[in-house]
Protein backbone atom coordinates (compact mmCIF):
# COMPACT_ATOMS: atom_id res chain seq x y z
CA UNK A 1 0.00 0.00 0.00
CA UNK A 2 1.29 3.31 -1.14
CA UNK A 3 0.81 6.30 1.65
CA UNK A 4 0.35 9.61 0.51
CA UNK A 5 3.86 11.62 0.24
CA UNK A 6 2.99 14.56 2.37
CA UNK A 7 1.73 12.41 5.38
CA UNK A 8 4.65 9.90 4.59
CA UNK A 9 7.65 11.79 4.65
CA UNK A 10 6.26 15.47 6.88
CA UNK A 11 3.22 15.20 8.49
CA UNK A 12 3.21 12.27 10.53
CA UNK A 13 6.84 12.28 11.35
CA UNK A 14 6.83 15.37 12.60
CA UNK A 15 3.36 15.23 14.43
CA UNK A 16 4.41 11.25 16.58
CA UNK A 17 8.68 11.92 16.47
CA UNK A 18 8.86 9.18 19.51
CA UNK A 19 5.64 7.61 18.51
CA UNK A 20 5.34 6.10 15.25
CA UNK A 21 8.31 4.87 12.76
CA UNK A 22 8.11 3.54 9.44
CA UNK A 23 7.91 -0.31 9.08
CA UNK A 24 11.68 -0.89 7.33
CA UNK A 25 10.95 -4.58 7.45
CA UNK A 26 11.49 -5.64 3.70
CA UNK A 27 8.83 -6.31 1.77
CA UNK A 28 6.98 -4.29 4.41
CA UNK A 29 5.09 -1.11 4.43
CA UNK A 30 3.00 1.35 6.70
CA UNK A 31 3.58 2.92 10.33
CA UNK A 32 4.71 1.02 13.27
CA UNK A 33 2.84 2.62 16.44
CA UNK A 34 3.94 2.85 19.87
CA UNK A 35 0.96 0.93 21.71
CA UNK A 36 0.63 3.97 24.60
CA UNK A 37 -0.06 6.19 21.73
CA UNK A 38 -1.90 4.44 19.50
CA UNK A 39 -5.04 6.38 20.23
CA UNK A 40 -3.47 9.61 20.02
CA UNK A 41 -2.21 8.76 16.69
CA UNK A 42 -5.60 6.76 15.31
CA UNK A 43 -7.59 10.18 16.06
CA UNK A 44 -5.04 12.29 14.49
CA UNK A 45 -5.37 10.45 11.62
CA UNK A 46 -9.05 11.14 11.56
CA UNK A 47 -9.21 14.16 12.92
CA UNK A 48 -5.94 16.13 11.94
CA UNK A 49 -5.63 14.52 8.56
CA UNK A 50 -9.43 13.12 6.93
CA UNK A 51 -8.89 9.25 7.26
CA UNK A 52 -11.90 9.35 8.47
CA UNK A 53 -12.88 5.61 7.00
CA UNK A 54 -11.20 2.46 9.06
CA UNK A 55 -11.15 -0.84 6.62
CA UNK A 56 -9.94 -3.30 8.50
CA UNK A 57 -8.37 -4.44 11.29
CA UNK A 58 -6.37 -7.55 10.93
CA UNK A 59 -4.39 -9.72 14.08
CA UNK A 60 -1.25 -11.13 12.92
CA UNK A 61 0.69 -13.75 15.58
CA UNK A 62 4.44 -13.63 14.79
CA UNK A 63 5.53 -16.81 17.06
CA UNK A 64 8.88 -16.93 15.95
CA UNK A 65 9.78 -13.09 17.39
CA UNK A 66 7.52 -13.78 20.12
CA UNK A 67 5.24 -11.16 19.16
CA UNK A 68 1.15 -10.08 18.13
CA UNK A 69 1.02 -7.37 15.84
CA UNK A 70 -1.98 -5.54 14.90
CA UNK A 71 -2.84 -4.14 11.57
CA UNK A 72 -5.20 -1.13 10.31
CA UNK A 73 -5.86 -0.14 7.34
CA UNK A 74 -7.78 3.70 7.13
CA UNK A 75 -8.95 6.04 4.24
CA UNK A 76 -10.41 9.02 3.34
CA UNK A 77 -14.05 8.88 1.82
CA UNK A 78 -13.32 11.90 -0.35
CA UNK A 79 -11.13 8.69 -2.34
CA UNK A 80 -7.71 7.89 -2.41
CA UNK A 81 -4.96 6.08 -1.26
CA UNK A 82 -4.44 4.87 2.43
CA UNK A 83 -2.60 4.53 5.34
CA UNK A 84 -1.72 1.25 6.76
CA UNK A 85 -0.39 1.38 10.72
CA UNK A 86 0.45 -1.20 13.07
CA UNK A 87 0.71 -1.67 16.95
CA UNK A 88 3.32 -4.93 18.17
CA UNK A 89 3.17 -5.96 21.29
CA UNK A 90 4.95 -9.12 23.13
CA UNK A 91 3.29 -12.84 22.40
CA UNK A 92 3.28 -13.87 26.33
CA UNK A 93 -0.16 -13.33 27.78
CA UNK A 94 -1.88 -11.02 28.44
CA UNK A 95 -1.86 -9.45 24.80
CA UNK A 96 -3.35 -6.68 25.29
CA UNK A 97 -3.82 -3.29 22.73
CA UNK A 98 -6.16 0.09 23.35
CA UNK A 99 -9.18 -0.46 21.45
CA UNK A 100 -10.23 1.85 19.12
CA UNK A 101 -14.26 1.70 18.70
CA UNK A 102 -14.39 5.22 20.11
CA UNK A 103 -12.80 6.89 17.42
CA UNK A 104 -13.35 4.13 15.12
CA UNK A 105 -17.01 2.62 16.16
CA UNK A 106 -16.33 -0.09 13.15
CA UNK A 107 -13.72 -1.43 15.10
CA UNK A 108 -16.03 -2.95 17.11
CA UNK A 109 -16.79 -6.48 15.44
CA UNK A 110 -13.31 -6.57 14.16
CA UNK A 111 -11.39 -5.98 17.47
CA UNK A 112 -13.75 -8.75 19.07
CA UNK A 113 -12.93 -11.77 15.83
CA UNK A 114 -9.13 -10.55 16.71
CA UNK A 115 -9.50 -11.11 20.30
CA UNK A 116 -11.87 -15.11 19.54
CA UNK A 117 -9.34 -15.77 17.13
CA UNK A 118 -6.10 -14.80 18.38
CA UNK A 119 -6.68 -13.54 21.81
CA UNK A 120 -5.96 -10.29 21.34
CA UNK A 121 -7.42 -7.97 24.16
CA UNK A 122 -8.69 -4.92 23.35
CA UNK A 123 -8.64 -3.00 26.40
CA UNK A 124 -11.26 -0.12 26.46
CA UNK A 125 -13.87 -2.32 24.17
CA UNK A 126 -17.31 -1.84 25.02
CA UNK A 127 -18.58 -5.44 24.46
CA UNK A 128 -15.44 -7.55 24.13
CA UNK A 129 -16.87 -11.22 23.72
CA UNK A 130 -16.15 -14.27 21.21
CA UNK A 131 -17.92 -13.67 17.85
CA UNK A 132 -17.35 -16.74 16.02
CA UNK A 133 -16.52 -19.23 18.46
CA UNK A 134 -19.19 -20.18 21.50
CA UNK A 135 -17.87 -19.00 24.73
CA UNK A 136 -17.06 -22.11 26.18
CA UNK A 137 -14.50 -22.71 23.52
CA UNK A 138 -10.65 -23.32 24.28
CA UNK A 139 -7.60 -21.39 23.30
CA UNK A 140 -7.49 -19.46 20.14
CA UNK A 141 -7.48 -21.21 17.02
CA UNK A 142 -5.72 -18.74 14.45
CA UNK A 143 -2.86 -19.00 16.87
CA UNK A 144 0.31 -20.61 15.23
CA UNK A 145 0.86 -22.72 18.23
CA UNK A 146 -2.77 -23.64 18.79
CA UNK A 147 -3.67 -27.68 16.86
CA UNK A 148 -6.96 -28.40 16.18
CA UNK A 149 -8.32 -31.72 16.49
CA UNK A 150 -6.75 -34.41 14.14
CA UNK A 151 -3.85 -32.19 13.75
CA UNK A 152 -1.73 -33.78 11.03
CA UNK A 153 0.97 -31.02 9.92
CA UNK A 154 1.62 -27.24 9.32
CA UNK A 155 1.05 -26.79 5.78
CA UNK A 156 -0.55 -28.78 2.67
CA UNK A 157 0.24 -30.99 1.33
CA UNK A 158 0.43 -33.51 3.96
CA UNK A 159 3.34 -36.41 3.61
CA UNK A 160 1.40 -38.87 4.80
CA UNK A 161 -0.67 -38.46 1.76
CA UNK A 162 1.87 -37.14 -0.72
CA UNK A 163 3.98 -37.95 -2.68
CA UNK A 164 4.25 -41.89 -1.69
CA UNK A 165 -0.13 -41.94 -2.43
CA UNK A 166 -0.81 -43.58 1.07
CA UNK A 167 -3.61 -42.55 3.05
CA UNK A 168 -3.85 -42.29 6.92
CA UNK A 169 -6.26 -41.12 9.02
CA UNK A 170 -5.64 -38.67 11.48
CA UNK A 171 -8.27 -39.85 13.68
CA UNK A 172 -6.65 -43.69 13.96
CA UNK A 173 -3.54 -42.12 15.46
CA UNK A 174 -5.30 -39.39 17.34
CA UNK A 175 -8.21 -40.88 19.30
CA UNK A 176 -10.91 -38.31 19.62
CA UNK A 177 -11.00 -38.11 23.29
CA UNK A 178 -7.35 -36.81 23.33
CA UNK A 179 -9.01 -33.88 21.69
CA UNK A 180 -10.81 -32.40 23.51
CA UNK A 181 -9.75 -29.55 25.48
CA UNK A 182 -12.52 -27.66 27.77
CA UNK A 183 -11.76 -24.76 29.68
CA UNK A 184 -10.37 -25.07 32.90
CA UNK A 185 -13.55 -23.94 34.25
CA UNK A 186 -15.93 -25.70 32.32
CA UNK A 187 -18.37 -28.60 33.34
CA UNK A 188 -21.18 -29.65 30.98
CA UNK A 189 -23.15 -30.85 33.96
CA UNK A 190 -22.91 -27.75 35.88
CA UNK A 191 -25.63 -24.87 36.09
CA UNK A 192 -23.39 -22.35 37.08
CA UNK A 193 -22.07 -22.67 33.37
CA UNK A 194 -23.97 -20.33 30.93
CA UNK A 195 -22.30 -19.79 27.90
CA UNK A 196 -25.92 -16.71 27.08
CA UNK A 197 -24.80 -15.08 30.27
CA UNK A 198 -22.70 -12.25 28.32
CA UNK A 199 -24.91 -11.89 25.50
CA UNK A 200 -27.91 -10.96 27.43
CA UNK A 201 -26.12 -9.06 29.74
CA UNK A 202 -24.86 -7.15 26.96
CA UNK A 203 -28.28 -6.71 25.50
CA UNK A 204 -29.54 -5.16 28.71
CA UNK A 205 -27.32 -2.36 28.45
CA UNK A 206 -29.39 0.04 26.62
CA UNK A 207 -30.45 3.81 27.12
CA UNK A 208 -33.76 3.59 29.00
CA UNK A 209 -36.50 5.77 27.41
CA UNK A 210 -38.25 7.45 30.00
CA UNK A 211 -41.00 8.81 27.99
CA UNK A 212 -44.30 6.61 27.87
CA UNK A 213 -45.74 3.90 30.43
CA UNK A 214 -43.52 1.73 32.08
CA UNK A 215 -43.30 -1.93 30.46
CA UNK A 216 -41.43 -4.90 31.23
CA UNK A 217 -38.33 -4.95 29.31
CA UNK A 218 -38.07 -8.86 27.46
CA UNK A 219 -35.40 -10.68 25.44
CA UNK A 220 -36.29 -12.20 21.94
CA UNK A 221 -34.81 -14.35 19.84
CA UNK A 222 -34.88 -14.61 16.27
CA UNK A 223 -33.27 -17.90 14.18
CA UNK A 224 -30.79 -18.97 14.53
CA UNK A 225 -33.23 -21.37 12.39
CA UNK A 226 -35.71 -18.86 10.57
CA UNK A 227 -36.33 -18.85 6.86
CA UNK A 228 -36.20 -14.86 7.09
CA UNK A 229 -32.02 -14.60 8.73
CA UNK A 230 -30.93 -15.87 5.48
CA UNK A 231 -28.86 -18.78 6.79
CA UNK A 232 -27.78 -20.03 10.25
CA UNK A 233 -27.58 -16.55 11.50
CA UNK A 234 -29.19 -14.90 15.10
CA UNK A 235 -30.93 -12.10 16.46
CA UNK A 236 -31.06 -11.16 20.10
CA UNK A 237 -33.60 -8.52 20.62
CA UNK A 238 -34.37 -6.50 23.64
CA UNK A 239 -37.93 -5.17 23.44
CA UNK A 240 -39.91 -3.04 25.17
CA UNK A 241 -43.41 -3.84 24.18
CA UNK A 242 -42.76 -3.80 20.20
CA UNK A 243 -39.91 -1.55 20.41
CA UNK A 244 -36.18 -2.46 19.84
CA UNK A 245 -34.24 -0.88 22.59
CA UNK A 246 -31.30 -3.48 22.14
CA UNK A 247 -30.04 -5.99 19.64
CA UNK A 248 -27.15 -7.94 19.12
CA UNK A 249 -26.55 -10.16 16.10
CA UNK A 250 -25.19 -13.52 17.13
CA UNK A 251 -23.27 -15.07 14.26
CA UNK A 252 -20.64 -18.00 14.15
CA UNK A 253 -22.57 -20.93 13.13
CA UNK A 254 -21.13 -21.35 9.86
CA UNK A 255 -17.71 -20.55 11.07
CA UNK A 256 -15.06 -23.33 9.51
CA UNK A 257 -12.37 -21.25 9.84
CA UNK A 258 -11.49 -20.25 6.64
CA UNK A 259 -8.23 -17.88 7.51
CA UNK A 260 -6.91 -21.30 9.26
CA UNK A 261 -7.30 -22.86 5.79
CA UNK A 262 -5.64 -20.73 3.80
CA UNK A 263 -2.93 -20.67 6.48
CA UNK A 264 -2.49 -23.97 5.72
CA UNK A 265 -2.88 -24.30 1.82
CA UNK A 266 -0.40 -23.11 -0.95
CA UNK A 267 -1.09 -19.59 -2.83
CA UNK A 268 -3.31 -21.99 -5.63
CA UNK A 269 -4.87 -23.90 -3.12
CA UNK A 270 -6.65 -20.88 -1.74
CA UNK A 271 -8.88 -19.62 -4.90
CA UNK A 272 -11.87 -22.33 -4.71
CA UNK A 273 -11.81 -21.74 -1.58
CA UNK A 274 -12.67 -18.03 -1.80
CA UNK A 275 -15.53 -19.23 -3.93
CA UNK A 276 -17.14 -20.35 -0.83
CA UNK A 277 -16.73 -16.55 1.03
CA UNK A 278 -19.83 -14.93 -0.38
CA UNK A 279 -21.30 -17.77 -3.15
CA UNK A 280 -23.29 -15.67 -4.73
CA UNK A 281 -20.27 -13.50 -5.72
CA UNK A 282 -17.08 -16.27 -6.23
CA UNK A 283 -15.66 -14.38 -9.13
CA UNK A 284 -15.13 -11.43 -6.96
CA UNK A 285 -14.22 -13.21 -4.02
CA UNK A 286 -10.99 -14.61 -6.98
CA UNK A 287 -10.46 -11.27 -8.12
CA UNK A 288 -9.85 -9.56 -4.79
CA UNK A 289 -7.49 -12.04 -3.67
CA UNK A 290 -5.68 -12.68 -6.98
CA UNK A 291 -5.07 -9.13 -6.43
CA UNK A 292 -3.40 -9.38 -3.60
CA UNK A 293 -1.50 -12.14 -4.48
CA UNK A 294 0.15 -10.28 -7.58
CA UNK A 295 1.42 -7.50 -5.71
CA UNK A 296 3.79 -10.17 -3.44
CA UNK A 297 4.63 -11.69 -6.50
CA UNK A 298 5.67 -8.34 -8.26
CA UNK A 299 3.18 -9.77 -11.66
CA UNK A 300 0.46 -8.14 -13.47
CA UNK A 301 -2.36 -9.77 -16.09
CA UNK A 302 -2.30 -9.62 -19.93
CA UNK A 303 -4.76 -6.86 -21.23
CA UNK A 304 -7.22 -9.13 -22.45
CA UNK A 305 -7.14 -11.09 -18.99
CA UNK A 306 -8.11 -7.45 -16.87
CA UNK A 307 -10.98 -7.40 -19.61
CA UNK A 308 -12.19 -10.52 -19.06
CA UNK A 309 -11.59 -10.24 -15.08
CA UNK A 310 -14.02 -6.47 -15.19
CA UNK A 311 -16.27 -8.30 -17.29
CA UNK A 312 -16.46 -11.28 -14.69
CA UNK A 313 -16.78 -8.98 -12.00
CA UNK A 314 -19.73 -6.75 -13.56
CA UNK A 315 -21.69 -9.46 -14.31
CA UNK A 316 -21.47 -11.01 -10.42
CA UNK A 317 -22.64 -7.55 -9.67
CA UNK A 318 -25.55 -7.86 -11.18
CA UNK A 319 -25.99 -11.56 -10.52
CA UNK A 320 -25.88 -10.75 -7.04
CA UNK A 321 -28.42 -7.47 -6.86
CA UNK A 322 -31.11 -9.85 -8.96
CA UNK A 323 -30.93 -11.72 -6.44
CA UNK A 324 -30.91 -9.80 -3.14
CA UNK A 325 -34.22 -7.72 -4.80
CA UNK A 326 -36.20 -11.21 -5.21
CA UNK A 327 -34.86 -11.80 -1.48
CA UNK A 328 -35.93 -8.51 -0.21
CA UNK A 329 -39.11 -8.29 -1.65
CA UNK A 330 -39.72 -11.23 -0.19
CA UNK A 331 -38.92 -10.22 3.30
CA UNK A 332 -41.07 -7.18 2.86
CA UNK A 333 -43.73 -8.94 2.27
CA UNK A 334 -44.37 -8.20 -1.31
CA UNK A 335 -45.37 -10.22 -4.17
CA UNK A 336 -43.59 -13.18 -5.52
CA UNK A 337 -43.64 -12.33 -9.37
CA UNK A 338 -40.95 -9.67 -9.20
CA UNK A 339 -38.66 -12.19 -7.71
CA UNK A 340 -39.34 -14.87 -10.33
CA UNK A 341 -38.40 -12.05 -13.01
CA UNK A 342 -34.91 -10.95 -11.05
CA UNK A 343 -34.03 -14.62 -10.81
CA UNK A 344 -34.56 -15.60 -14.63
CA UNK A 345 -32.37 -12.33 -15.90
CA UNK A 346 -29.82 -14.03 -12.87
CA UNK A 347 -30.24 -17.24 -14.44
CA UNK A 348 -28.87 -15.97 -17.73
CA UNK A 349 -25.87 -14.49 -16.33
CA UNK A 350 -25.09 -18.11 -14.63
CA UNK A 351 -25.48 -19.44 -17.82
CA UNK A 352 -22.29 -17.58 -18.99
CA UNK A 353 -20.49 -18.16 -16.16
CA UNK A 354 -20.61 -21.70 -16.68
CA UNK A 355 -19.42 -21.82 -20.37
CA UNK A 356 -15.95 -19.80 -19.16
CA UNK A 357 -15.74 -21.32 -15.32
CA UNK A 358 -17.34 -24.85 -15.71
CA UNK A 359 -19.61 -23.52 -12.71
CA UNK A 360 -22.99 -21.72 -12.20
CA UNK A 361 -22.00 -21.20 -8.47
CA UNK A 362 -18.30 -21.91 -7.02
CA UNK A 363 -16.76 -19.87 -10.15
CA UNK A 364 -13.04 -21.18 -9.66
CA UNK A 365 -12.03 -18.90 -12.82
CA UNK A 366 -9.24 -16.42 -12.14
CA UNK A 367 -5.48 -17.14 -11.33
CA UNK A 368 -2.33 -15.57 -10.46
CA UNK A 369 -1.59 -13.13 -13.79
CA UNK A 370 -5.05 -14.00 -15.40
CA UNK A 371 -7.33 -15.97 -16.02
CA UNK A 372 -8.00 -19.46 -16.11
CA UNK A 373 -8.65 -19.61 -19.74
CA UNK A 374 -10.45 -17.46 -22.44
CA UNK A 375 -14.27 -17.47 -24.19
CA UNK A 376 -15.69 -20.87 -24.87
CA UNK A 377 -16.88 -20.28 -28.60
CA UNK A 378 -20.13 -18.29 -29.15
CA UNK A 379 -20.14 -17.05 -25.80
CA UNK A 380 -19.02 -13.29 -26.70
CA UNK A 381 -22.00 -13.66 -28.64
CA UNK A 382 -24.07 -14.48 -25.90
CA UNK A 383 -22.69 -11.44 -23.78
CA UNK A 384 -23.45 -9.09 -26.41
CA UNK A 385 -27.27 -10.47 -26.74
CA UNK A 386 -27.66 -10.17 -23.04
CA UNK A 387 -26.28 -6.87 -22.03
CA UNK A 388 -27.00 -5.01 -25.32
CA UNK A 389 -30.74 -6.23 -26.08
CA UNK A 390 -32.11 -8.03 -23.39
CA UNK A 391 -31.26 -7.01 -19.67
CA UNK A 392 -31.21 -2.85 -19.79
CA UNK A 393 -35.25 -3.44 -21.05
CA UNK A 394 -35.89 -6.09 -18.25
CA UNK A 395 -34.31 -4.06 -15.61
CA UNK A 396 -36.92 -1.14 -16.49
CA UNK A 397 -39.73 -3.25 -16.31
CA UNK A 398 -38.57 -4.67 -12.89
CA UNK A 399 -38.21 -1.22 -11.40
CA UNK A 400 -41.41 -0.10 -12.84
CA UNK A 401 -42.89 -2.89 -10.83
CA UNK A 402 -41.64 -2.24 -7.95
CA UNK A 403 -40.40 1.54 -7.55
CA UNK A 404 -43.99 2.77 -6.59
CA UNK A 405 -45.34 -0.32 -4.67
CA UNK A 406 -47.30 0.37 -2.29
CA UNK A 407 -45.76 -2.26 -0.02
CA UNK A 408 -42.21 -2.01 -0.57
CA UNK A 409 -42.69 1.77 0.37
CA UNK A 410 -44.84 1.31 3.36
CA UNK A 411 -41.96 -0.96 4.69
CA UNK A 412 -39.05 0.48 3.03
CA UNK A 413 -39.71 4.29 3.29
CA UNK A 414 -38.51 5.86 6.28
CA UNK A 415 -37.02 2.37 7.98
CA UNK A 416 -33.91 1.07 9.17
CA UNK A 417 -32.11 4.40 8.27
CA UNK A 418 -28.57 4.96 8.69
CA UNK A 419 -27.38 8.57 8.12
CA UNK A 420 -24.15 9.35 6.10
CA UNK A 421 -22.42 10.64 9.18
CA UNK A 422 -23.05 6.81 10.69
CA UNK A 423 -22.56 4.94 7.48
CA UNK A 424 -18.83 6.02 7.73
CA UNK A 425 -18.26 5.81 11.24
CA UNK A 426 -19.31 2.26 11.33
CA UNK A 427 -17.07 1.34 8.72
CA UNK A 428 -20.03 0.27 6.26
CA UNK A 429 -18.65 -0.40 2.41
CA UNK A 430 -20.49 -0.62 -0.89
CA UNK A 431 -24.45 0.20 -1.37
CA UNK A 432 -25.31 0.40 1.57
CA UNK A 433 -22.78 2.98 2.35
CA UNK A 434 -23.60 4.82 -1.12
CA UNK A 435 -27.56 4.34 -0.30
CA UNK A 436 -26.68 6.78 2.80
CA UNK A 437 -25.50 9.82 0.10
CA UNK A 438 -21.37 8.85 0.54
CA UNK A 439 -20.30 8.56 -2.92
CA UNK A 440 -17.22 6.33 -2.31
CA UNK A 441 -16.74 3.52 -4.64
CA UNK A 442 -13.06 1.55 -4.71
CA UNK A 443 -13.15 1.34 -8.70
CA UNK A 444 -13.49 5.38 -8.45
CA UNK A 445 -11.74 6.28 -5.59
CA UNK A 446 -8.93 4.02 -5.73
CA UNK A 447 -8.99 2.40 -9.14
CA UNK A 448 -7.66 -1.02 -9.67
CA UNK A 449 -7.41 -3.25 -12.76
CA UNK A 450 -8.24 -1.22 -15.27
CA UNK A 451 -11.47 0.35 -14.04
CA UNK A 452 -9.70 3.96 -15.07
CA UNK A 453 -10.69 3.01 -18.44
CA UNK A 454 -14.60 3.43 -18.27
CA UNK A 455 -17.40 5.96 -18.05
CA UNK A 456 -19.71 5.33 -15.06
CA UNK A 457 -21.31 6.65 -12.72
CA UNK A 458 -21.03 6.57 -8.40
CA UNK A 459 -24.64 6.12 -7.65
CA UNK A 460 -25.95 7.13 -4.74
CA UNK A 461 -29.17 7.90 -2.59
CA UNK A 462 -29.55 10.15 0.16
CA UNK A 463 -31.86 8.77 2.71
CA UNK A 464 -30.27 5.91 4.02
CA UNK A 465 -33.65 3.79 4.71
CA UNK A 466 -34.30 -0.07 3.28
CA UNK A 467 -36.29 1.72 -0.14
CA UNK A 468 -33.28 3.91 -0.57
CA UNK A 469 -31.12 0.49 -0.02
CA UNK A 470 -33.35 -1.28 -2.83
CA UNK A 471 -33.35 1.04 -5.24
CA UNK A 472 -29.27 2.17 -5.39
CA UNK A 473 -28.68 -1.73 -6.87
CA UNK A 474 -31.25 -0.98 -9.83
CA UNK A 475 -29.12 2.25 -10.17
CA UNK A 476 -25.70 -0.25 -9.77
CA UNK A 477 -27.02 -2.84 -12.63
CA UNK A 478 -27.41 -0.20 -15.07
CA UNK A 479 -24.04 1.34 -14.28
CA UNK A 480 -22.72 -2.39 -14.43
CA UNK A 481 -24.56 -2.84 -17.79
CA UNK A 482 -23.31 0.29 -19.08
CA UNK A 483 -19.58 -0.69 -18.23
CA UNK A 484 -19.81 -4.00 -19.80
CA UNK A 485 -20.77 -2.69 -23.05
CA UNK A 486 -17.97 -0.59 -22.52
CA UNK A 487 -15.46 -3.73 -22.48
CA UNK A 488 -17.00 -5.69 -24.87
CA UNK A 489 -15.94 -2.74 -27.43
CA UNK A 490 -13.11 -2.40 -26.32
CA UNK A 491 -11.43 -5.95 -25.58
CA UNK A 492 -8.13 -6.51 -27.07
CA UNK A 493 -7.08 -9.98 -28.42
CA UNK A 494 -4.17 -11.89 -26.88
CA UNK A 495 -3.01 -14.29 -24.39
CA UNK A 496 -5.75 -14.75 -21.08
CA UNK A 497 -2.48 -15.25 -18.43
CA UNK A 498 1.25 -13.47 -18.00
CA UNK A 499 2.79 -16.64 -17.01
CA UNK A 500 2.61 -20.36 -17.57
CA UNK A 501 0.03 -22.36 -15.46
CA UNK A 502 1.80 -24.10 -12.24
CA UNK A 503 0.84 -26.20 -9.72
CA UNK A 504 3.27 -24.05 -6.88
CA UNK A 505 3.61 -20.30 -7.25
CA UNK A 506 6.77 -19.00 -5.74
CA UNK A 507 5.87 -15.82 -3.20
CA UNK A 508 8.56 -13.09 -1.92
CA UNK A 509 8.59 -12.42 1.92
CA UNK A 510 6.47 -9.33 2.59
CA UNK A 511 2.81 -8.58 2.69
CA UNK A 512 0.11 -6.91 0.64
CA UNK A 513 -3.47 -5.73 0.97
CA UNK A 514 -5.77 -5.94 -1.87
CA UNK A 515 -8.89 -4.92 -2.36
CA UNK A 516 -12.20 -4.73 -4.87
CA UNK A 517 -15.36 -2.92 -4.75
CA UNK A 518 -17.42 -5.82 -4.52
CA UNK A 519 -21.44 -6.31 -4.60
CA UNK A 520 -21.56 -5.92 -0.97
CA UNK A 521 -18.65 -3.58 -0.75
CA UNK A 522 -15.04 -4.33 -0.33
CA UNK A 523 -13.67 -7.08 0.18
CA UNK A 524 -10.15 -7.24 0.91
CA UNK A 525 -7.71 -9.81 1.39
CA UNK A 526 -4.84 -9.13 3.73
CA UNK A 527 -1.39 -11.43 3.14
CA UNK A 528 1.90 -12.12 4.77
CA UNK A 529 3.97 -14.50 3.15
CA UNK A 530 7.41 -15.22 4.72
CA UNK A 531 8.65 -16.96 1.19
CA UNK A 532 7.71 -20.41 2.05
CA UNK A 533 5.02 -22.28 -0.38
CA UNK A 534 1.47 -21.45 2.57
CA UNK A 535 0.66 -17.88 3.70
CA UNK A 536 2.03 -16.94 6.75
CA UNK A 537 -1.02 -14.46 7.60
CA UNK A 538 -4.51 -14.87 5.52
CA UNK A 539 -7.35 -12.53 6.32
CA UNK A 540 -10.42 -11.67 4.59
CA UNK A 541 -11.76 -8.19 5.35
CA UNK A 542 -15.28 -9.42 4.61
CA UNK A 543 -18.23 -6.75 3.85
CA UNK A 544 -21.28 -8.67 5.05
CA UNK A 545 -19.60 -9.40 8.24
CA UNK A 546 -18.41 -5.65 8.55
CA UNK A 547 -21.83 -4.19 7.45
CA UNK A 548 -23.32 -6.10 10.35
CA UNK A 549 -21.49 -3.42 12.64
CA UNK A 550 -24.67 -0.83 11.80
CA UNK A 551 -27.03 -3.54 12.21
CA UNK A 552 -27.55 -3.28 15.76
CA UNK A 553 -27.83 1.05 15.52
CA UNK A 554 -29.81 1.08 12.47
CA UNK A 555 -33.03 -1.40 14.89
CA UNK A 556 -32.94 0.88 17.71
CA UNK A 557 -36.14 2.45 17.84
CA UNK A 558 -37.95 0.35 15.28
CA UNK A 559 -40.73 -2.29 15.80
CA UNK A 560 -39.81 -5.95 15.55
CA UNK A 561 -41.57 -7.02 12.33
CA UNK A 562 -38.97 -4.67 10.61
CA UNK A 563 -35.73 -6.48 11.81
CA UNK A 564 -36.11 -8.68 8.97
CA UNK A 565 -36.82 -6.14 6.42
CA UNK A 566 -33.49 -4.09 7.69
CA UNK A 567 -31.64 -7.41 7.53
CA UNK A 568 -32.39 -8.32 4.06
CA UNK A 569 -31.26 -4.27 2.86
CA UNK A 570 -27.90 -5.22 4.47
CA UNK A 571 -27.87 -7.90 1.97
CA UNK A 572 -25.38 -10.52 3.74
CA UNK A 573 -24.28 -14.27 2.93
CA UNK A 574 -23.42 -16.58 5.79
CA UNK A 575 -20.33 -17.91 4.00
CA UNK A 576 -18.58 -14.58 4.27
CA UNK A 577 -20.37 -13.24 7.89
CA UNK A 578 -18.54 -16.79 9.57
CA UNK A 579 -16.12 -17.48 7.09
Amino acid sequence: MTTPAAVQTLDLSTRFPDGATPDARPGYSGWLVDKSRLVEFATALRDEFGYDYLSSVTGVDYLPEGKMEVVYQVYRTTGGSGVMFKVQVPRQDPVEVPSLVSIYPGAEFQEREAWDLLGIKFSGHPDLRRILMWEGFSGFPLRKDWHEPYFEEEAKPYKNRWPDGKIVQAESNNPYADNIAYPPDFSPEAESFDPEKALYDALRKYQKNEIGLNTDHIIVNLGPQHPSTHGVFRVAVMLDGEEIVNLKPVMGYLHRNHEKIGERNTYLMNMPYTDRLDYLASMSNNFGYALAVEKLMGIAPTERADYIRVLMAEMTRISNHLFLIGTLLNDLGAYFTPMLYALEERELILDIFEAVAGSRMMCNYFRFGGVARDFPEGTFQKIKEIFFERLPGKIDEIDRFLSENEIIRSRGVGQGVLTAEDAIRYSVSGPMLRASGIPYDLRRAEPYSIYDRFEFDVCTRKNGDIYDRLMVRFDEIRQSIRIIQQAVKQIPPGPVTSVKPMYQVRVPAGEAYGRVEGPKGELGFYIVSNGKPTPWRYHVRAPSFINLTAFGPMCIGQKVADVVGILGSIDIVLGEVDR
